[in-house]
């Protein structure tokens, strides 16, 4: 864990590169030093099926959610919330400056009761200094 899901309308896929955005994003988790890299995933939906606000076609949206392992701080949670958020704008800064775009992003903490994992990522990666989780 952190999972970062984008869920986005399909008319971005035209004047945008989501795998850029998805990489993008990575490179920003790794590098608030939170989160153990083989635990990252970003991953990236296209909505062909959408309503947004007044119905115009040129409406667009990317919705974030980032789910993260209990454990860190309220300061961390949105020290990484504003880093991703940061990236996010850039990514999207053309759409942003048109009047049909909405970016968003939640941070949501898992219950580590209710959330199961197996990893075999971690292993590889995991440099012996490294104590995060």
């Amino acid at each position: 864990m952190p999972h970062l899901v984008v869920q986005y309308s399909a008319n971005l896929d035209a004047v945008t590169d989501m795998q850029a955005l998805c990489s993008t994003l990575n490179r920003v988790m790794v590098d608030t030093g939170l989160f153990p890299l083989g635990g990252i995933r970003v991953r990236a939906f296209p909505c062909t099926a959408h309503a947004i606000a007044d119905l115009d076609r040129k409406n667009g949206f990317a919705d974030m959610v980032l789910r993260m392992g209990a454990g860190r701080s309220e300061a961390d949670r949105k020290r990484a919330g504003e880093a991703i958020m940061a990236a996010a704008r850039a990514h999207f800064q053309t759409q942003l400056d048109e009047p049909y775009f909405a970016l968003s992003l939640e941070v949501v903490e898992i219950d580590p009761d209710l959330s199961w994992k197996v990893n075999s990522i971690h292993p590889r990666l995991k440099k012996p200094d490294d104590h995060r989780t």
